[in-house]
């Protein structure tokens, strides 16, 4: 028999169970900007406040969830990933926003500031997704 190791998983996610209306999304902000302070990794706090922001806006926006689960997770030394949960099984869908819309970009925004983004279905609802990378030492 071969003994077994423990083995590290990571850091503790940061999360918060929200009601879904717009004045949580700046409880979602102040999250994202904790969690990315506790781990050293400052520079990923204004793309994922407006990550958590459009993400949640969304569920409160687009689903009748009444709570919604907001994580913060480190998932590798160099990646953050923001869970946002809803009770809505209707995949997001990026909308095709007219130049004078003043909504209908949220998905772009998070699709053109996370290195991935997406959603796993639950039984219950969704989990949507992005996961930010820290900027290569080339990049800054």
């Amino acid at each position: 028999m071969t003994p077994v190791e423990p083995v590290a998983t990571g850091t503790l996610p940061f999360t918060l169970l929200l009601p879904c209306h717009p004045e949580s999304v700046g409880r979602a902000r102040d999250l994202v900007s904790c969690a990315v302070g506790a781990w050293g990794m400052p520079e990923l706090a204004d793309d994922g406040q407006v990550v958590v922001s459009e993400l949640l806006t969304n569920v409160v926006n687009h689903t009748s969830t009444i709570l919604t689960t907001v994580t913060i997770a480190r998932d590798s030394p160099h990646c953050v990933r923001i869970h946002v949960a809803d009770a809505s099984r209707v995949p997001p869908c990026m909308a095709d926003a007219t130049s004078g819309a003043e909504c209908g970009r949220g998905l772009r925004l998070v699709a053109g500031l996370s290195c991935r983004w997406g959603y796993d279905d639950k039984v219950w609802g969704k989990v949507t997704w992005a996961e930010l990378d820290m900027p290569s030492d080339s990049d800054r």
